[in-house]
């Protein structure tokens, strides 16, 4: 590239010269008001997806003369259309990205036109990273398949596609690239746009718009092809301007704000703060309250510029009430005659994003919204294969799946299917543990039973029960490894507490797995269920007024809080039976090391499967420095105390 090409693209950079001096005000009072589109590129690897991204940059003037000194130094030459520059470099920002010439990251870059503002994506291509282009596609108002015009309708086109319509993008445009490469022919393009609407039909994908382009050559991008005389359609670039946006459509809609902050800086003032996701309010306007269901109206629109008289999807307000109603975070701001849905039971898909597969009854944090509660996902109905759109078994879902499965919530949360609105429908789940996003989901809508069962009050409750046993109900957990002696410690205790006058009863593992668990087998999800099963088992047991004792490896720390969490504080109180894993291999009173040692016992804690020490147990006994009759003297001595 010349000098004189390169000061040419400089003295045309986005109104460079707006931002000199005085002028930077008259720029920014141009541009503040624009609309503002997002939207994603996707498509197979080698589709061109970065170079389509680096040519908007490049012909929207977004490209300063250092950048393009730089781009230029780093480019290699493509050679056919005499072009030195790779525009691709412009978005593949990571160093393996660029050894390996494909897109790893979601790569967001902003430009801008005369008529509107747009931030893209650039999406990975590539299967193992389904995930990132979930998350990029998660905030768009519209979606870019490109088609290689050489390749014709692939595999992960196919998958780009169920995704983009999975989450709800109904602007999509199908750009059939390099048809510079095909000779700008209209059969080849016609051929291509006819195999892509079968598949969308088959999806459900209700209309696209198909547009020949070439992001090298730069055909139909900005301005109309002469080499494509036979395409009547917009380009790509007055498309985009056009498109309607997300915010747009949810204007229409039922007023929604979900409440971030309890704004109440002193006595006289008290409001509710959140962003506005769909519909209008005005002062007046009658609202409820959900879950509750609590019902006032609009006082005030209250921002820092002052008061509004409406505020619409997209802003950002605090609003006051006429009524002193409960009002909280994670609470929704509705319409009052057209209130969102309320359940604790909802069937939702589900793309699994970490590198440990699902366990079907382990406790989650559910986020949707401001709200956050705990939540329980079943076993998956079925897998779905995206590059076929079927239907496959599947016990659990692993890394980059995608599975429908219904959801068990602790509590009721507000909602409205994904595809109404998505902003509402839309969660993600959190392991307890790490804090870690471990998927993000789309409800369908609430399971008819989450209406139908409701909790029926009882005269005599846990504490008249145990009044009349004369003592404190609680559950004692043992818990360790196979052979740490937790059977027989638990055994004594009983036998102590027994004999002290005190209501017991102990739920043994093997047990157990005689009667209510013997459908379980070891795997790491069966081990979950078993643990939740006899969870709530004792919570039963408990509100009777017993002390119940537990004696299960349970090698999750995840299932433990999960059973914690269904006590009252003091209730539950885990007995960590501390025994090295070679002296309880040493005992082996069952067998089970051998067999495991060998191969014939699969799934067995401390071999092949992982056990996760309590790191603040209530009690802990060492059976290696004490015996088992010291061990249990010394759980009821505590126990007592308490």
């Amino acid at each position: 590239m010349t000098t004189e090409t390169t000061n040419t693209h400089a003295d045309k950079a986005y109104e460079a010269e707006a931002l000199i001096g005085q002028d930077i005000d008259a720029y920014l009072l141009k541009h503040q008001h624009k609309s503002m589109l997002r939207f994603i590129t996707c498509g197979s690897v080698d589709d061109g997806k970065s170079t389509l991204i680096g040519r908007l940059l490049y012909d929207s003037k977004m490209i300063f003369e250092d950048q393009l000194a730089s781009l230029e130094n780093d480019s290699k030459s493509v050679g056919t259309q005499g072009q030195e520059i790779d525009f691709a470099l412009l978005v593949d920002g990571l160093a393996a990205e660029r050894e390996q010439g494909i897109t790893i990251d979601v790569a967001y870059r902003f430009f801008a036109t005369e008529k509107r503002k747009f931030i893209v994506a650039d999406t990975p291509g590539h299967e193992q990273y389904t995930r990132n282009m979930v998350t990029g596609a998660s905030t768009a108002d519209l979606a870019v398949i490109l088609i290689d015009a050489r390749q014709g309708v692939l595999t992960q086109t196919k998958r780009h596609s169920y995704l983009v319509n999975l989450l709800g993008i109904k602007n999509v445009v199908l750009a059939v690239n390099k048809m510079d490469l095909v000779d700008y022919k209209e059969e080849r393009f016609n051929e291509i746009v006819a195999d892509y609407k079968i598949f969308a039909d088959s999806i459900g994908m209700s209309a696209f718009t198909a547009i020949p382009i070439s992001g090298l050559a730069g055909d139909n991008i900005v301005d109309k092809s002469v080499a494509t005389p036979w395409y009547t359609g917009p380009t790509l670039i007055s498309h985009l301007e056009e498109a309607p946006l997300n915010d747009t459509l949810m204007a229409e809609r039922d007023f929604r704000m979900s409440v971030q902050w309890v704004n109440r800086p002193n006595l006289d003032f008290r409001g509710f703060s959140g962003l506005i996701t769909s519909g209008t309010v005005r002062p007046g306007d009658a609202i409820r309250v959900l879950p509750s269901g609590k019902t006032s109206t609009i006082k005030s629109i209250v921002t820092m510029d002052g008061d509004l008289e409406v505020a619409t999807v997209g802003q950002s307000v605090t609003l006051t009430f006429n009524d002193e109603i409960d009002c909280s975070r994670g609470d929704i701001i509705a319409a009052s005659d057209a209130p969102p849905e309320v359940a604790d039971q909802f069937e939702a898909t589900i793309v699994w994003m970490a590198e440990e597969e699902m366990l079907s009854g382990r406790p989650y944090l559910l986020k949707i919204g401001s709200n956050t509660v705990s939540a329980t996902i079943t076993e998956p109905k079925y897998e779905v294969n995206v590059n076929t759109a079927g239907q496959l078994p599947s016990k659990t879902l692993k890394l980059n799946s995608i599975g429908v499965c219904n959801i068990s919530t602790s509590k009721p949360v507000t909602f409205e299917s994904y595809s109404d609105n998505p902003d509402m429908g839309g969660f993600i789940l959190i392991d307890r543990m790490t804090n870690a996003t471990v998927a993000a989901g789309m409800i369908h809508f609430a399971l008819r039973r989450s209406q139908n069962i409701h909790w029926q009050a009882v005269d005599v409750d846990r504490e008249a029960h145990a009044a009349q046993k004369n003592q404190t109900a609680r559950l004692l957990w043992f818990t360790g490894l196979s052979g740490s002696g937790k059977s027989t410690i638990a055994n004594l205790v009983e036998k102590k507490l027994f004999a002290a006058g005190k209501h017991t009863f102990l739920l043994d593992g093997d047990n157990v797995r005689h009667g209510l668990n013997r459908d379980l087998g070891f795997t790491d999800a069966d081990r979950v269920e078993n643990i939740r099963r006899v969870g709530e088992v004792a919570k039963l047991m408990t509100d009777a007024g017993l002390i119940v004792m537990t004696a299960f490896i349970s090698p999750f720390q995840a299932e433990r809080q999960m059973v914690r969490d269904l006590f009252t504080e003091g209730e539950f109180i885990e007995v960590f039976v501390d025994t090295p894993l070679e002296v309880a291999e040493q005992r082996d009173v069952k067998g089970l090391y051998k067999k495991a040692r060998a191969g014939n016992l699969k799934n067995f804690t401390g071999i092949d499967s992982p056990y996760e020490a309590p790191a603040n147990a209530e009690i802990r006994v060492n059976t290696v420095e004490m015996s088992a009759d010291e061990a249990a003297d010394l759980i009821v001595e505590k126990l007592m105390a308490l």
